[in-house]
């Protein structure tokens, strides 16, 4: 088996990214009609775009959830970043819930949260390093940020559980690169000067050139970030997202997609509008063209699933009750075409 794998005949529903949204994932399981096996009785199954873990309340239980379901035969996922950052042991904001090194700076924003001890994290590797990177039949495509046909076609011959191997082979060609033109040493000494600043909303660094183009270089050269981040290129401006400035940008790749076959993503924390004409946070910016049901690109065929209930830690934190928020874990049902949220609430897209 290798890190592109078919997709079943069933009809489907499509998964967000739910980053520990626990709760969330068991009340659209339910309204979805699905039981604690994954079971549905019209024979549906389930997919899900990758990003189970970070930042929510309890990424221990999205995660052996959702590999329950897959052991049953009822599921399938695709690895987001989230996912590959924890494999590779790249220490992120809002993973303390599984790297000690992360935990007393993730009580800030995202405290409660359960945590994973160090006798358990070995289970939850050994299940997320079976997991492919994209999934396909004839009607229909799921990845995580972006599908690229160099990239899918680079990671085609790859066998299931080669992935951190491979993506440290492709990882250490790009590192190679800038260790030899002095970028690396740049990018650290610039992380190094404006730490504080990195992660402070209130406080935007200035633009820090050889972070912004030491992640772009890293991003491109590496076929499975390109799968799981999307394309990346050097930013206009800072922009602060996932808790920390940026200077490389997200660039929508949809719009060169020509292929006729749809593609499912996640990853763009895309929001539903309540109201014509509501304003998106900065991080839906790829999406301020684009109404809150529609399909997106170049032949209007690739759409994102992911609604930002990965934010939902903001409403936590403000008090704001959870029955309204505005963050929301929604599937896509295919070949329905149609979006189901948490909430109860169904939509047509467009």
């Amino acid at each position: 088996m290798h890190l592109v794998q078919k997709l079943p005949d069933n009809p489907l529903d499509i998964i967000g990214d739910i980053h520990g949204e626990y709760s969330a994932l068991l009340t659209l399981l339910e309204r979805l009609g699905y039981d604690r096996n994954g079971q549905h009785r019209k024979d549906r199954k389930l997919a899900f775009v990758g990003d189970l873990c970070d930042r929510g309340p309890d990424s221990h239980s999205v995660i052996q959830l959702v590999q329950h379901l897959v052991q049953q035969g009822n599921a399938q996922t695709v690895l987001g970043n989230h996912e590959l950052n924890l494999l590779t042991g790249d220490v992120k904001d809002g993973s303390g819930w599984f790297f000690d090194e992360r935990y007393d700076r993730d009580l800030k924003n995202y405290a409660p949260f359960r945590r994973t001890s160090p006798a358990q994290r070995p289970a939850i590797i050994e299940f997320l390093q079976g997991m492919p990177i994209a999934l396909q039949r004839d009607d229909i495509r799921i990845v995580h940020a972006a599908w690229t046909t160099p990239a899918i076609d680079a990671i085609g011959a790859v066998s299931i559980g080669n992935v951190v191997r491979q993506f440290r082979v492709w990882d250490n060609l790009a590192q190679s690169t800038a260790d030899a033109s002095g970028l690396y040493q740049r990018y650290l000494d610039e992380k190094r000067e404006w730490a504080v600043q990195l992660e402070d909303e209130t406080s935007p660094p200035p633009f820090l050139h050889s972070i912004a183009e030491y992640e772009a270089t890293q991003q491109m050269v590496n076929p499975l970030k390109v799968l799981t981040s999307g394309v990346e290129q050097k930013a206009v401006t800072p922009f602060f997202a996932g808790n920390r400035w940026r200077f490389s940008d997200r660039v929508s790749w949809w719009d060169d997609y020509e292929d006729e076959i749809p593609v499912v993503i996640g990853h763009y924390w895309r929001m539903h509008r309540m109201r014509s004409g509501q304003a998106s946070p900065r991080y839906s910016q790829l999406f301020r063209n684009v109404e809150s049901m529609a399909w997106h690109g170049k032949r209007r065929n690739v759409f994102c699933v992911d609604f930002s209930v990965g934010a939902r830690w903001r409403d936590r934190k403000a008090n704001r009750p959870l029955t309204t928020s505005r963050f929301k874990l929604a599937a896509l049902q295919w070949p329905e075409n149609q979006v189901f949220f948490d909430t109860g609430e169904v939509f047509p897209t467009i």
